[in-house]
C-alpha cells in the first residue's frame, strides 16, 4: 500500500496546491477544511504517514489540533507538519512545544515541502 497524507486546511485551493505535490511523490491525499474535520478523517483513516494542518481555521484550528492529537498515545509518533503564514517565533515555538514536527511558512515551493517530508523520514 502506498502511503497517505491528510491535508488540513480552510483554503480549497491550498489543499489542492499540497495534494499536488504530495500526489507527485505517490501520496494518496485526504483532505479536511478545518481540524474537527481533520481528527474525524484520521479517525476513520487505516494509515495517515503525515499531516500537513493550517494553524488559522475555522472550527478548530491547527494548534487545537495538534494537541488534540498528541494527547492520543496511538497517534504519539505520527509526523505533523504546520504549514502556515503564522511566522512569528512565539508561534513557532508554541507549535513546537505542543507537538508538531516541522513548520513550514507560506508562501511555500515545492522544494521545501518536499524537503520537510525528507526530514521527517516520509519520503521513499
Amino acid at each position: 500500500m502506498g502511503k497517505r497524507a491528510l491535508v488540513i486546511d480552510d483554503s480549497r485551493a491550498m489543499r489542492r496546491i499540497l495534494a499536488g505535490i504530495l500526489g507527485e511523490q505517490g501520496f494518496e491525499v485526504i483532505e479536511a477544511g478545518d481540524g474537527r474535520e481533520g481528527l474525524q478523517r484520521l479517525r476513520e483513516a487505516d494509515t495517515v504517514d503525515v499531516v500537513l494542518v493550517d494553524w488559522n481555521m475555522p472550527v478548530m484550528n491547527g494548534y487545537d489540533f495538534i494537541r488534540a492529537v498528541r494527547a492520543e498515545p496511538c497517534w504519539g509518533r505520527l509526523p505533523l507538519m504546520m504549514v502556515t503564514t503564522e511566522t512569528e517565533m512565539d508561534h513557532v515555538v508554541e507549535a513546537l512545544a505542543a507537538g508538531a514536527s516541522e513548520y513550514l511558512m507560506k508562501p511555500f515551493s515545492a522544494e521545501s515541502v518536499l524537503e520537510k517530508l525528507s526530514l521527517l523520514g516520509v519520503l521513499e
